[in-house]
């Protein structure tokens, strides 16, 4: 009988030893050709296909800023540091980028739809329809006559829904509003586009879009009892605990009786 002798401790070793170098040899041989590969000019980004809302926007505007970001390849190109670069082009709210094999991206753009300009008269800012301000060439704005609405920044989108609950009530009497404001405090202010200003004390919407429903059913009878039409209005003040305060050119009354104010 033949029995086989232990293998050495020092040869295990050695055997250990010659596989892990020859799989670290495998990996770094896999690494390098991956990273040859992926640098292959094969893969270089041969264009962009740019989809979307890209009417205030240039291909020229969009080469500047975005043409710095596409370093490496189609397989090695930061899609986030694209993204993030689309957005930063005015108008460009959203960006969604992707690969599009072999050698090309695809972006899909979503630009601001302005809803009103934001701030002071001759800041270069807007609000878009989500309520999101946003900065831009005020040049490029095709609507006509968009309100002015202002207010604490991170407050736009309250902003922007109570002058959308607010328009339709004014409108109904041929008042309709030029801007609207929020002030640090919480207090609501409009202009109409007569120049009327008109104080409607802090709350949310149900609680504003109820003063301002009392006052609009009303303040067209309350004009004609002083022989006025709506057109004299000057400016109103709905902070009180019942009716309001009325400015009528060469008329200022108060409809309730307790003077109370609501702040």
């Amino acid at each position: 009988m033949s029995s086989s002798l232990p293998v050495p401790l020092d040869v295990k070793l050695m055997n250990l030893t010659a596989n892990l170098l020859l799989l670290g040899f495998l990996l770094l041989a896999l690494g390098t050709g991956g990273r040859w590969l992926m640098q292959h000019p094969v893969f270089a980004i041969r264009g962009l296909t740019v989809l979307g809302d890209i009417s205030h926007t240039s291909a020229l505007t969009l080469r500047a800023h975005v043409g710095p970001q596409l370093k490496g390849t189609f397989l090695t190109v930061d899609l986030n540091a694209v993204r993030l670069a689309f957005e930063s082009v005015p108008w460009v709210r959203r960006a969604v980028v992707q690969r599009e094999f072999p050698s090309r991206l695809r972006v899909v753009l979503q630009e601001h739809q302005a809803a009103a300009y934001w701030g002071e008269e001759g800041e270069s800012t807007l609000v878009n329809s989500h309520g999101e301000v946003f900065e831009a060439n005020l040049g490029e704005i095709e609507q006509d006559q968009l309100p002015r609405l202002d207010g604490p920044v991170e407050q736009s989108a309250q902003v922007l829904a109570m002058y959308r609950e607010l328009l339709p009530l004014f409108e109904a009497l041929d008042l309709p509003i030029e801007q609207l404001a929020l002030s640090g405090r919480g207090n609501w202010r409009v202009q109409l586009a007569s120049g009327a200003s008109l104080e409607l004390g802090s709350g949310g919407v149900p609680e504003v879009t109820a003063r301002a429903r009392q006052f609009l059913g009303t303040v067209a009878q309350v004009a004609a009892h002083h022989g006025r039409k709506l057109d004299a209005l000057e400016g109103a003040d709905l902070r009180y605990a019942q009716g309001y305060a009325l400015r009528l050119r060469g008329v200022s009354t108060v409809t309730a009786q307790d003077p109370a104010r609501k702040n």
